[in-house]
């Protein structure tokens, strides 16, 4: 009992690592775009509850967090704590709350209704984080535009990861009951 117990956790450790190196990649994946490149950490940071559950998947989203503010480059612009300044930052720590709201009503993550609902509740999740965040740093840091700011810093990234959190629902869905076949 007790080997089955130890394997299991060392299986957990490796998806959440796995999880980790995968939002890092999204990270530096990037698609020029004026302002804040394009990249996918919203959609992985989605999949990631979607397909480990709301625990395991915000655990995997809070290391990746944590690493990245011990100052591994993880973030798209490097790494350490000074990045609690940066008006992107809302987003990361909203990455930790998405995948777990998405895990948590995804749940089994067997019917399309379902993981739709929590992929776009996800997605809802890390902007309503995000968004006030990026515009309160950039008040704080001197910028009195601040509907440029909502619009060219977050509006205009909305329909990218809209779309694509859809589509890792349906993703996790066709993956998700082989994921749970191999945990037996």
């Amino acid at each position: 009992m007790e080997k089955s117990k130890s394997r299991f956790l060392a299986a957990d450790i490796a998806v959440c690592a796995l999880f980790v190196a995968l939002m890092t990649a999204a990270a530096f994946i990037k698609i020029p775009f004026p302002l804040v490149p394009l990249t996918f950490q919203t959609v992985t940071a989605v999949l990631s509850g979607l397909l480990l559950g709301a625990k395991k998947g915000a655990a995997s989203m809070a290391a990746y967090c944590f690493a990245g503010l011990l100052g591994l480059p993880v973030f798209t612009s490097g790494g350490g704590i000074h990045y609690v300044t940066m008006p992107t930052f809302g987003y990361i720590i909203g990455f930790i709350a998405s995948a777990f709201i998405a895990g948590l009503i995804a749940r089994d993550g067997t019917s399309v209704r379902r993981v739709t609902v929590a992929a776009i509740t996800a997605f809802l999740v890390d902007y309503i984080i995000g968004t006030p965040y990026c515009i309160v740093v950039a008040a704080i840091g001197g910028t009195y535009d601040l509907v440029n700011v909502f619009v060219m810093w977050n509006l205009i990234y909305m329909p990218k990861d809209f779309a694509l959190c859809i589509l890792a629902g349906l993703l996790a869905r066709s993956v998700r009951p082989a994921i749970n076949k191999i945990r037996g």
